[in-house]
């Protein structure tokens, strides 16, 4: 009696698992061309005919479906995909749907971001105030948590260290010190802020990011490269965005490195990305809701604080970034306007412009003819000028 009953749970059970394994889902880590490497959430699924679990292939390399391509539906690396039709032996596959992003980036391109691990180094080549501040702001525009981490911590004493965790505080951030040498240092200071979480490691060339990935996930092995003895500054080794798991849950994205990101927000908004600015104003406010904290009188955040000279430098920017905006002609318009008789308004595309279209034979004679007439007026105005010369 006990056995029947066993077994009709068990047989319960792998119906129950067969509906929830029927379909994969999985999450995109990289992509190459118009194939797509899929991590499957689920590893296995039931054998029909002994009635057990079988191991499955961790990854899929799949194509996007024909459907997908036709509503113009892109794949970034990071979405939620369902997986169709898979090729165990062949370990191909087919994403059917993508699921809603809860946010995505554009540089790097990549979706569904939890924090950013912005790596920059305390050396070689040296921690420049500037860029970081550039690479801030870039990640306080993301809205997503950051976590700054400064790497080389063995090649600076530790009165240095001091120096740039004071200053930083007064920044607003809280630095992590790291070296890629210091596995111990690695485990404490990084592991519990990237589990279960999918992270993205920005920072400028040569700071050390792919190293640090490769010391967190020791099996990737990332192609490193050396910092350049002229330029001071590290050579490009990532070339493009790929998800690597992690063994304690989550991923992080080593991206490809950009020694000067593009601030592209508002001049109203600028402010809103640095965190002395955000504590100013929870203090007091200014004396114009529109207030820029450039020359306004009563402006509750323009004082001698270090970064607001590198706030008025990069409001600046954005102002000549939306003067050029606006005064640039709208050529790029997709679609035209027409109004037809019986009242309807009718949209349709507009064709791009035929730069290279060859002019036509009217156009040519019309030329022609004009050129001619030219040429006689000036010979008209000489042989006046001949008769001039003759007393005539």
């Amino acid at each position: 009696m006990s056995e029947s009953i066993g077994q009709k749970v068990r047989a319960e059970s792998m119906t129950v698992l067969r509906g929830a394994l029927k379909e994969l889902v999985g999450t995109v880590v990289a992509i190459q061309a118009n194939y797509y490497s899929v991590k499957l959430d689920s590893r296995f699924a039931v054998n029909d005919q002994a009635d057990e679990l079988s191991e499955l292939p961790e990854y899929l390399l799949c194509i996007r479906r024909g459907l997908l391509k036709k509503l113009g539906q892109q794949i970034m690396v990071g979405d939620r995909v369902s997986v169709e039709q898979p090729d165990w032996q062949g370990m191909r596959g087919a994403i059917a749907q993508v699921y809603a992003r809860q946010n995505s980036l554009d540089r790097p391109p990549i979706a569904n971001v939890d924090q950013i691990l912005l790596v920059f180094a305390l050396a070689e080549p040296n921690l420049d105030p500037h860029q970081l501040s550039r690479f801030l702001v870039k990640a306080e525009s993301t809205r997503l948590a950051i976590t700054l981490c400064l790497n080389k911590r063995d090649l600076i004493h530790e009165e240095a260290v001091r120096y740039w965790q004071h200053r930083l505080q007064e920044w607003g951030y809280q630095a992590l010190f790291v070296s890629v040498r210091e596995d111990e240092a690695l485990r404490t200071a990084l592991t519990e802020k990237l589990q279960d979480n999918i992270t993205v490691v920005a920072g400028p060339s040569g700071v050390g990011k792919s190293s640090l990935t490769n010391r967190l996930i020791p099996e990737q092995d990332l192609r490193v490269n050396t910092v350049s003895g002229k330029l001071g500054r590290g050579r490009h080794t990532t070339r493009h965005v790929e998800l690597f798991e992690l063994p304690q849950g989550g991923f992080i994205a080593d991206t490809p490195g950009f020694n000067h990101p593009d601030v592209d927000c508002t001049p109203e908004a600028l402010s809103d990305y640095f965190p002395e600015i955000r504590q100013r104003l929870a203090l007091g406010t200014c004396q114009f809701s529109n207030c820029l904290h450039k020359d306004e009188p009563g402006c509750a955040v323009r004082g001698n604080w270090e970064r607001y000279e590198h706030y008025l430098m990069l409001l600046a920017e954005v102002e000549q970034q939306q003067h050029k905006q606006r005064h640039q002609p709208d050529i790029e318009a997709t679609e035209k306007v027409k109004m037809l008789e019986d009242g309807k308004v009718s949209h349709e595309p507009r064709l791009e412009a035929k730069k290279y279209r060859r002019t036509s034979r009217k156009t040519r004679n019309q030329a022609f003819q004009e050129l001619c007439l030219d040429l006689s007026t000036i010979e008209d105005l000489e042989d006046l000028e001949d008769l001039e010369d003759l007393g005539l």
